[in-house]
């Protein structure tokens, strides 16, 4: 029996899933087993997932999906993470290690932006924050980033496939019950911002912040609240005001960035030229020298 098994719940995930496989490929650590439930994926999500010996379930929303994945899963751990996820190659190895040595039956760790862009590194800094500092009190853990012992995961019967939204912040708070959520920091994982750039950056936040407020004032989501298409990252239909105003005020900070980046180059570039002309001066001064020298030996 494996060690570990990796979960995937996916759908239509031909282009993003082999990035994911190929850096469990590369793991150090061997004794797992891939799981991909596909939610009847049209392009080649499938056939990718066998060539790289994953198991293949039928799955369906990430909450079921992530059910029908464990319930064929032979694993200790169950490690769940999405198609659009990126593993260091010694990931698996640390993260088993650190579980084992401080006793850990759930946890989660840092997951970092595949951006260039400071707006995502900061938004993904406050979302790590935010885990970090409610591991006590509001247990919190995006489902692309779950640890969970098998026997834990079973004991509180797995994804509640009632819930629209917010499903891993449930399946976290029950689990924290029996066993406290705590926060790897042998290791991280890098996930995609293709939500972000669908969404855009502050429309998510809102949504995000929408059903934060629900799970606060009413309890888990058991109805639509927001927009949500699992899947699906061509560009929101939403085209509210607020939407728009939202969409508006990123695009003037990622500009105001993008000059930021350029005029530091700019001003990079000016300096390395200084730099050179400095060192073309002491060099001309330094062949004058060796000529003065030349001509008072004559």
């Amino acid at each position: 029996m494996p060690k570990i098994s990796v979960i995937v719940p996916a759908l239509n995930e031909e282009l993003l899933l082999p990035v994911l496989l190929e850096s469990l490929k590369n793991q150090t650590f061997t004794d797992f087993e891939i799981v991909v439930a596909d939610a009847g994926s049209k392009d080649r999500t499938v056939e990718i997932a066998k060539e790289f010996g994953a198991k293949v379930v039928p799955g369906g929303m990430p909450g079921p999906g992530r059910n029908r994945g464990a319930e064929v899963a032979e694993g200790d751990f169950f490690f769940f993470f999405d198609s659009d996820v990126t593993l260091p190659n010694d990931f698996l190895e640390k993260a088993y290690k650190e579980m084992q040595e401080r006793f850990l039956d759930l946890a989660t760790c840092e997951f970092l932006p595949l951006s260039d862009l400071q707006l995502d590194k900061v938004m993904f800094k406050v979302a790590n924050l935010h885990v970090k500092l409610n591991l006590n009190l509001n247990p919190r853990a995006p489902g692309f980033c779950i640890f969970i012992t098998k026997r834990l995961f079973q004991r509180i019967g797995g994804f509640d496939e009632s819930l629209k939204l917010a499903e891993d912040h449930d399946l976290v708070d029950r689990a924290s019950k029996y066993r406290p959520l705590a926060f790897l920091y042998s290791s991280n994982i890098s996930v995609s911002v293709r939500r972000l750039e669908k969404e855009g950056r502050f429309g998510l936040i809102e949504k995000y912040l929408q059903v934060e407020l629900h799970l606060f004032t009413k309890g888990n989501v058991k109805k639509s609240i927001i927009e949500y298409e699992f899947g699906n990252f061509n560009p929101s239909n939403d085209k509210t005001k607020t939407k728009k105003i939202l969409d508006d005020i990123e695009a003037r900070v990622i500009q105001l960035e993008d000059t930021y980046a350029r005029r530091a180059e700019t001003f990079k570039a000016g300096l390395n030229d200084l730099k050179e002309m400095q060192e073309k001066i002491k060099r001309s001064f330094e062949e004058i020298g060796s000529a003065f020298e030349k001509i008072l030996r004559i």
